[in-house]
């Protein structure tokens, strides 16, 4: 179906940051055919199969989160006040050990319907409940469902609690790849997800990292997110995390490194010359108290940076545009700099940058045949009027409740602020009975 959407602040993301205010957009099928400035054609007003009108809307992309573990809703509001590694040992890990498919497929759908309410089109989730086929399946099934774009990173450690074989690791990758890799229209794709530098041994990151480098699939990894794991790490080899990947020669564009708070200028070096791309996570880096990634000199060196919310269980919130802003705010108060970070540059981080992430050029821009994830966005409320900017009031002004459109591949997945076709009260109820039911079952408590 033809679809006319005009009226509003049209944010193209190209590489002039381009804004049409007002402008407008013609979508035809899963695609965007033409894009302009001013008031639409009269003849494509007069073709169109349907026209949305978004006056006092911001237009934009589909946000991609860069980095998140989907399961963790289930732990919203507990473990407060740990330490990453202990909030992980007392917390984290009983719930996953413990967690059903039907408690992962349960968790993924809400966690999948909080973001795309928010205006998240796209997700990279690196999945750690792999105790068996079924329960990745399970949230790869939540996710063709709610008709989002998911880049599953299957999570694998072979030392320590839970490390499996590097046997099982790659079979199970394998199958996942045959089986959902390009699927759904290719909403759906698969990754590696080594854990962390200090859970995997050096043989099983080069072996496993070569296998997916041949397979085509990009691997994702936590990376110096705190000093306790830089030390737990330097105990092994003496190495910093970035410095350890580099001396396997693992380094490369399909690597996605998380966190990088703890990183040196010598490993910013090693990352930029081996054109790995660099995932910032705000919120849950606040929340644990794990430090500031020094993202103003990530981007002074070229390396492409990326949004992630972290899982809702470090910090609670799926809300992009809050880690938009804290990402601009960290980067000002990190530099001592107000010039630091820009509104534009937090948003070309959520959107062309996260496409690069997902491996799909034609997201996270609104161009002639880029894809038509769209996401519209309202800005006639008391918090951003009378903002001149709509890049401005996006990130400091606006939150996830104030989506009122997204569009994935041409489908209006909400509107007016709702779910279309899914029962966002049956999804809500399921999660929250599954989680009390998991918690009492693994022990966990606040």
């Amino acid at each position: 179906m033809s679809l006319l959407i005009e009226g509003g602040a049209v944010l193209t993301m190209d590489a002039a940051s381009t804004i049409h205010q007002p402008g407008w957009l013609w979508v035809d099928g899963e695609r965007i055919a033409d894009v302009g400035a001013g008031a639409a054609p009269a003849a494509l007003r007069a073709a169109a199969g349907r026209i949305i009108q978004a006056a006092g809307m911001a237009v934009m992309p589909g946000m991609v989160n860069g980095h998140t573990h989907l399961e963790q809703i289930m732990a919203r509001g507990v473990g407060d006040g740990r330490p990453v590694v202990r909030w992980l040992r007392e917390v984290i890990w009983p719930l996953e050990a413990a967690m059903t498919p039907a408690e992962v497929y349960a968790a993924t759908r809400l966690a999948l319907l909080e973001q795309l309410k928010g205006g998240i089109t796209a997700t990279v989730q690196h999945h750690k409940v792999v105790a068996s086929l079924e329960h990745v399946e399970a949230a790869l099934t939540a996710a063709d469902e709610m008709g989002g774009r998911l880049l599953l990173m299957r999570l694998w450690a072979d030392t320590g609690a839970r490390g499996q074989p590097v046997e099982a690791i790659l079979g199970q990758l394998a199958q996942l790849r045959g089986r959902w890799h390009g699927s759904a229209h290719g909403r759906i794709t698969i990754g590696s997800g080594p854990t962390a530098p200090w859970r995997c041994s050096d043989a099983a990151m080069r072996e496993i990292t070569a296998a997916a480098r041949a397979w085509g699939l990009p691997s994702h990894i936590h990376v110096a997110e705190t000093r306790e794991e830089i030390a737990l790490l330097h105990e092994r080899t003496g190495l910093g995390h970035i410095e350890w990947l580099n001396a396997l020669g693992v380094l490369g564009p399909d690597m996605h490194l998380v966190h990088s708070v703890w990183v040196s200028d010598a490993e910013l070096d090693m990352a930029a010359t081996s054109g790995a791309l660099m995932v910032h996570c705000p919120t849950s880096n606040l929340y644990l108290a794990s430090g500031v990634a020094p993202v103003r000199k990530m981007l002074d060196r070229g390396i492409p940076v990326t949004l992630g919310t972290d899982g809702a269980g470090g910090g609670g919130s799926q809300d992009m545009f809050e880690t938009a802003k804290l990402a601009v705010y960290l980067a000002k108060l990190n530099a001592l700099d107000p010039t630091a970070m820009t509104p534009s540059e937090a948003l070309r981080m959520a959107t062309a940058n996260g496409a690069r992430q997902m491996g799909r050029a034609d997201l996270g821009r609104l161009a002639r045949g880029a894809a038509a994830d769209i996401v519209l966005v309202r800005l006639d409320t008391p918090r951003a009027v009378p903002s001149p900017d709509p890049a401005s009031a996006l990130v400091y002004s606006a939150c996830a409740a104030d989506v009122h459109t997204v569009l994935v591949a041409g489908r209006v997945l909400v509107e007016a602020g709702r779910a279309v076709g899914v029962d966002e009260e049956a999804v809500l109820h399921e999660c929250a009975e599954a989680a009390c039911r998991l918690r009492q079952r693994a022990g966990v408590t606040m």
